[in-house]
């Protein structure tokens, strides 16, 4: 028996039609890869299943590209068939088109997060890696560029923190010498006050032996009747009254 021919209609058996989506999908992204590479074509291909799961084939992994220059297309279309830019039309033109951008750009953040990766070819795998290499690079450049900027002005801090403690020591040490020295002043001239009026008895006894000795070279022999030895016992015994030495 050959083999019937299948009635396009929505398959009512839930397990029946989950296998046909994923046979009928990969047989759909086999024929625009055949028509990419016989035809040299660029092919963008977006299936999304019933659960909003996404199923994409790009000719050289390059949906972006091709996205772009669809939206080129479809925007010079438009231009020519609609060129009010203000239009209802336009709008949901527009809108449709940032939708369709955002959802590119949110299904690219999930791979580099390495989510929804498994329906991803070995080729889109391969370019997804040189992509995180490519990025690893520049955050590890970036990176460095900013540990050795920090190293940089540490190191000038340092610097100049020793300067200001040198600076500090030196103005210490001229404070210690300032010290000393008025103290070996001070003491200096303590010691001055202490020699020169400690004993002013001795000073007053070499004075008086000194007249003595005067008196005694100036005369010589008795004057009024007393000798110069009795003046020089005057003298030399203050204290005694004249009264007591006749007697």
């Amino acid at each position: 028996m050959g083999r019937g021919r299948v009635q396009l209609k929505r398959i009512e058996n839930k397990i029946n039609r989950q296998v046909t989506f994923s046979k009928r999908r990969s047989g759909l992204l086999k024929k625009a890869n055949e028509i990419s590479v016989l035809c040299d074509a660029d092919v963008g291909l977006i299936v999304f299943s019933t659960k909003g799961k996404l199923f994409e084939y790009a000719t050289d992994s390059c949906m972006e590209r091709i996205l772009e220059r669809y939206e080129r297309y479809s925007y010079a279309e438009r231009q020519l068939k609609e060129p009010d830019p203000d239009s209802p039309a336009s709008w949901t033109l527009e809108h449709a088109k940032l939708k369709a951008r955002m959802e590119v750009l949110q299904r690219n953040q999930r791979h580099y997060m390495g989510e929804d990766v498994d329906t991803l070819s070995m080729k889109e795998l391969q370019n997804l890696e040189h992509q995180l290499d490519d990025s690893l690079k520049h955050i590890r450049r970036r990176k460095n560029q900013l540990m050795n900027e920090s190293i940089s002005e540490l190191q000038k801090k340092d610097k100049a923190l020793q300067e200001q403690n040198n600076i500090l020591a030196k103005k210490i040490k001229e404070r210690e010498k300032e010290t000393v020295a008025a103290a070996m002043e001070q003491q200096q001239n303590h010691n001055l006050n202490s020699s020169g009026f400690g004993h002013p008895h001795h000073m007053g006894m070499g004075s008086f032996n000194n007249s003595n000795e005067m008196y005694q070279v100036e005369g010589e022999g008795a004057v009024g009747g007393v000798s110069v030895t009795q003046h020089q016992n005057q003298f030399s015994n203050p204290v005694m009254p004249p009264w007591m030495l006749h007697s």
